[in-house]
């Protein structure tokens, strides 16, 4: 009974064998007409169905005629394009003509997805595809299906591969490769940047020279001076090894969607990879998410596994629907960072008033530690302001998108004029935008 309902599941007629039966039934109506037919009608049906019936013998001689696999990545990276593989087997001694259709995940809402291929007897093939995850989260595969047909091509069998697979999407650990150029590269050199090195008491040891007037004379470095008969000291630099931390607005404001992603998801991004610039770069980097209330925190560190800290914490976290108390922000920060730090504030303003409330709290920060408040231009107000005005209604619109720009504008200005350094970027490029500004930061030694 089981073999029945198999065969029953996977046995279907193709297109050519409607369209030949239909031809049938044709001619045998016009054979009411003319009787001549209908022999001729009949003997066509008979060898219809012999060809049927074979071409089915032939599908089913082999138990496992075609096999399937499919090939997917541990992880997706959300936001990026991830490569799928699928991997057909021909085990028939003849052509085939195969259709796909992968069961993908019903997030991706791609309900006609299909491949079409040819296989001679004994060839395999690879076929591949990219799916682009917008959200963060599980992505459940289904069956892979394929449609077998002969060179008859009369009948169609169909092999169910049951490989049900769940793929975590990460945050965009693809461009990670991407940006770790910037982290070595000298191009801010070019543009009259210069790192000023300055001499301090820190424990970094940089070397022993001779001793000038001016030097420190608690430095003096006595073995030295014993070898050479000369007095020397030790210099030291700054410490090289700077705290970062990502400060991550979960508000109701940061679930703004541009191009399929929420603001939240491009900050997150953009965290990632600036947490492995800044490694490279042999700086601490920590992480503090928040909203009503700071939630996770993760302390700067500079170990290789803070990385993958940093990639597991930022994959939990989720929008809140709630207004970001950043009074609350500031007590959590005056309490866990105890060292002067730079703090990049991924954050969202789209009125005046939000941000004159918020303003106090963040002149706070910026008196014990270099703050950096990087929030997102809407890209969708600027479409709206360069498009040509035909009517009133659109000078209406357009006026209405002027001003709230020019309140973006009248926030950074404002941000300028208490200290605090801010980027006011579109969501597409907020993870160049700030990367270039730490590097900036860096090597002038602002902090």
């Amino acid at each position: 009974m089981k073999k029945l309902w198999v065969l029953y599941r996977s046995f279907m007629l193709t297109r050519n064998a409607y369209v030949l039966l239909a031809a049938v039934v044709l001619l045998f109506v016009l054979s009411f007409f003319i009787p001549l037919l209908f022999s001729i009608t009949r003997l066509f049906l008979f060898v219809l169905v012999f060809l049927v019936c074979t071409d089915a013998v032939v599908l089913y001689s082999k138990r496992a005629g075609i096999k399937g696999s499919r090939i997917t990545p541990e992880r997706f990276s959300n936001g990026d394009d991830n490569s799928i593989h699928l991997n057909i087997e021909n085990h028939y001694t003849f052509t085939t003509g195969i259709k796909i259709i992968d069961e993908l995940p019903f997030a991706f809402q791609q309900r006609s997805w299909k491949r079409k291929a040819v296989l001679k007897g004994g060839q395999e093939c690879r076929i591949s595809y990219t799916l682009r995850p917008l959200q963060r989260g599980e992505y459940a595969f289904g069956n892979i299906n394929v449609f077998v047909t002969s060179p008859l091509a009369l009948v169609q069998r169909r092999y169910i591969f049951e490989q049900p697979q769940t793929i975590p999407a990460y945050p965009s650990f693809l461009h990670l490769k991407q940006y770790q150029l910037m982290a070595v590269s000298s191009s801010l050199n070019e543009t009259g940047t210069r790192r000023l090195r300055k001499t301090g008491s820190s424990m970094e040891f940089e070397q022993i020279k001779e001793y000038v007037t001016g030097d420190d004379r608690r430095n003096v470095n006595w073995k030295a001076t014993a070898r050479r008969s000369d007095l020397m000291v030790n210099i030291f630099t700054d410490e090289k090894s700077q705290h970062v931390y990502c400060l991550i607005d979960k508000g109701r404001n940061m679930k703004m969607p541009f191009e399929g992603m929420t603001l939240l998801d491009y900050a997150i991004n953009a965290s990632l990879v600036l947490s492995n610039v800044a490694l490279l770069k042999h700086d601490k980097i920590g992480l503090l998410t928040f909203a009503k209330e700071p939630e996770s925190f993760l302390a700067a560190d500079s170990r290789s596994i803070q990385m993958e800290r940093i990639l597991e914490n930022l994959y939990r976290q989720q929008t809140q629907f709630s207004e970001t108390d950043f009074e609350a922000l500031y007590t959590h920060v005056r309490g866990k960072v105890k060292n002067r730090a730079l703090l990049i504030l991924f954050t969202n303003f789209e009125s005046i008033p939000g941000f004159q409330r918020q303003l106090p709290y963040l002149r706070r920060m910026a008196r014990h530690h270099l703050l950096l408040v990087v929030f997102f231009e809407n890209t969708e107000l600027k479409a709206l302001r360069e498009r040509p005005a035909e009517n009133l209604e659109d000078i209406y619109i357009k006026t209405i998108a002027n001003k709230f720009a020019f309140e973006k504008r009248q926030m950074v200005k404002a941000l300028q004029q208490h200290g605090i350094l801010s980027i006011l970027t579109t969501p597409q490029q907020v993870s160049v935008s700030t990367i270039n500004k730490y590097i900036e930061l860096k090597t002038r030694q602002a902090l």
